[in-house]
């Protein structure tokens, strides 16, 4: 973090680049925060699914119902008042991608009309909980082996 002095009119909002966004509070990053949000966020899609799983529908249909809107995902979080600050869906999309890169979750994009809450340029992304069906060896569970750029950048 720099020291930087930043000086702005009174009745401006920062942008998240000179504030570092809801992660930061007084230029430190706060992971409790974060791991909060994080565990909440998986709270909440595995209640999803195991309310799915408990409908007694066919296999398709129990799959279907077990995914969630990042909308859906963000009204949980704003429901819960656990953020003194006021979080964006762009941030709760940052949580939830955090949930995949860990293998915790899984995300589709369907297409959705326009106007329709939650959906972006007609297209929604939906999450659902996912449980392995084996543990992933070690070398797999280094950050190495779960980032989608590693073979551009990484040699």
């Amino acid at each position: 973090a720099s020291k930087k002095k930043v000086y702005m009119l009174y009745n401006l909002q920062p942008d998240r680049s000179v504030t570092g966004g809801a992660w930061y509070s007084d230029q430190d990053f706060e992971s409790e925060f974060v791991e909060v949000l994080n565990q909440q966020c998986f709270k909440f899609l595995q209640s999803k699914a195991e309310a799915a799983r408990e409908s007694k529908q066919n296999p398709m249909i129990q799959r279907n119902s077990s995914f969630a809107s990042s909308h859906e995902v963000w009204k949980y979080i704003c429901e819960l008042g656990i953020s003194k600050v006021e979080l964006s869906m762009e941030d709760i999309e940052t949580i939830l991608n955090t949930l995949i890169y860990d293998g915790k979750v899984e995300m589709t994009i369907i297409a959705a009309k326009e106007g329709t809450v939650g959906s972006v340029d007609g297209q929604m992304k939906l999450y659902r909980a996912v449980s392995p069906l084996i543990q992933p060896t070690g070398l797999v569970r280094t950050p190495c082996g779960l980032c989608p750029v590693s073979n551009k950048f990484c040699t």
